[in-house]
Order: C-alpha cells, then structure tokens, then sequence
C-alpha cells in the first residue's frame, strides 16, 4: 500500500519570511485558479509556496526558483541532525531558554568549531537553538561572539519528500520571468525580500529600485504578490496611477491582510495581492 505523501504546512528549515502563516488565505484562493496551470515561484525563498502548490494540485508544473540555495540546507539535513543532537547532549542537563556560560559555553563552541571544521554547517538553523529568538548568524566567527541560550531543539529535523514533484532552478528572476511571461495559463508567485524589514539571510541586498522593478512581473500576468504594509508599495502604486500615466499592476486584484508579530513590542501587516 502507497504511503500518504506528507504535506508541509511550515518549510522544515527555518527560514525568515517563509509563508507559513499566509496558507489558510493562500489555499482558498488557489481555487480560482487552474490546477494543471504552470506556477512560477520566482523568489521561492523556502519553497513552501511551491510546496503547497503541488499538494493542491499534484498535476501541475511547479519551478521553484531555490535562489537562496535553500536546497543544500536541505541536503545537509542528516548533519544538522547530528550537530544538534549532540548539543542537546551537552545540554541536557541546563536550565531551558537560559543563557549559556562557562565551561559549558566552551564545549557548546568548541562541538560547532569541530562540526565547521570538518565541513558543512547550516548557521541559520543553528541559530534558531542557540540564539535569542529571531536573531541569526552566517558563519562561526560571527557565532562564537553571540550571548548563546539553550533553545535547543529536541526532534530531528525532516524534510522527506519536501521538494518531490517540483522543477529547482537558480536563475535571476527576470531570467526566469523572460522564460514563461508569453507561455499560457502560467500564474506567478512574486515574494520578493520586504524593503524595509531584516532581510540579513537573504543571498543579495534590496532597495527600492529592485521593488519597483519586480512589479513589472505583474504587467498583464497571473500573479500572487506578496508584501507588508511597511514597504508603500500599494501607496506607490495609488499614487502613480493618480499623477502619471502609467497604470496601476493592483487593479483589479483581491488584497488578504495577516497581522505579523516580530516580538512582544513590534509588529506589521503582511498582505497578499492576487490577480
């Protein structure tokens, strides 16, 4: 008898800004839309876009565009794996979400720098178990001058049968999008790094000329656009279609609001645009 694929509400990595919290909006209203369309996930960050895409709608084609390299933290899953077992080991016997000091410091540094030696080491999951919350680091010599907390995990990760059925490529999205903006029945998944919000584990840097730019994807397309209500976008757009002649890529389109907390004090609303 077949095993039940597993369907991922949450990518199986961290990741900063994956969708996770947007899919009880995001699957309703895939249903106006054709389930043997192609998808093109043209920032897909975590692939979870991708990935609910193709649980939705096993028949269609789904290129997941893996720019961030997400794939190869996958790949290295087992040595994750491993690493935090054996921090979870050291630290069996220390106190939860408490600060991590002295000789017990020392070992917890000392297994990583080992772990680095010897090859690959995905920082940004470690960080999520040994860092205050939220806060992420890319490389050992960044990590060994953190305050460091026991938030270890306690399972192994898993991300068995995560990108099964998609089409992984790494390409600039306007390479990508020159691709398939004149194929039909073609809808794309725009999520590019939010301007003005932490985009410190993303490959490259954004400013407002790349948000302007991106918006040229929604020109007479099929789209999902996502965004927060810190970047004016949709302000921008207002305010080009009233005082220029170019038009407006949001009208017409249906707007989802979520409210998106970042720590006790701090928050913004994320927004999903769809066309």
């Amino acid at each position: 008898m077949e095993s039940k694929k597993k369907i991922f509400t949450t990518a199986p990595l961290p990741f900063m800004g994956q969708k996770r919290k947007f899919l009880k909006q995001f699957k309703p209203a895939l249903e106006s839309y054709s389930p043997t369309a192609t998808y093109v996930d043209m920032f897909g960050g975590s692939g979870l876009l991708s990935h609910t895409v193709k649980s939705i709608y096993p028949d269609a084609k789904v290129i997941y565009n893996d720019f961030d390299n997400y794939r190869e933290r996958l790949e290295n899953i087992n040595n994750t794996n491993v690493l935090i077992s054996d921090l979870r080991l050291i630290l069996k016997d220390y106190p939860k979400d408490s600060k991590i000091t002295g000789l017990v410091r020392d070992e917890v540094i000392e297994r990583i720098r080992i772990a680095d030696e010897q090859g690959y080491v995905d920082y940004i999951t470690l960080s999520s178990s040994i860092l205050f919350s939220m806060k992420y680091v890319l490389a050992f010599e960044y990590l060994e001058k953190e305050t460091l907390y026991n938030c270890v995990r306690q399972s192994n990760y898993d991300a068995s049968g995560y990108l099964d059925g998609l089409e992984v490529v790494c390409l600039c999205y306007k390479e990508l999008f020159a691709k398939y903006k004149d194929l039909p029945n073609v809808v794309f998944l725009v999520d590019p790094p939010y301007l003005s919000t932490d985009a410190g584990t993303y490959k490259s840097y954004w400013k407002l000329k790349d948000y302007l730019d991106v918006l040229r994807v929604l020109d007479g397309t099929k789209y999902f656009y996502f965004t927060s209500n810190k970047s004016s976008i949709i302000e921008l757009c207002d305010w080009i279609e009233t005082k220029t002649p170019m038009s407006n890529p949001f009208t017409g389109a249906t707007t989802a609001t979520m409210n998106a907390t970042i720590n006790f004090n701090a928050s913004y609303t994320d927004i999903m645009i769809y066309k």
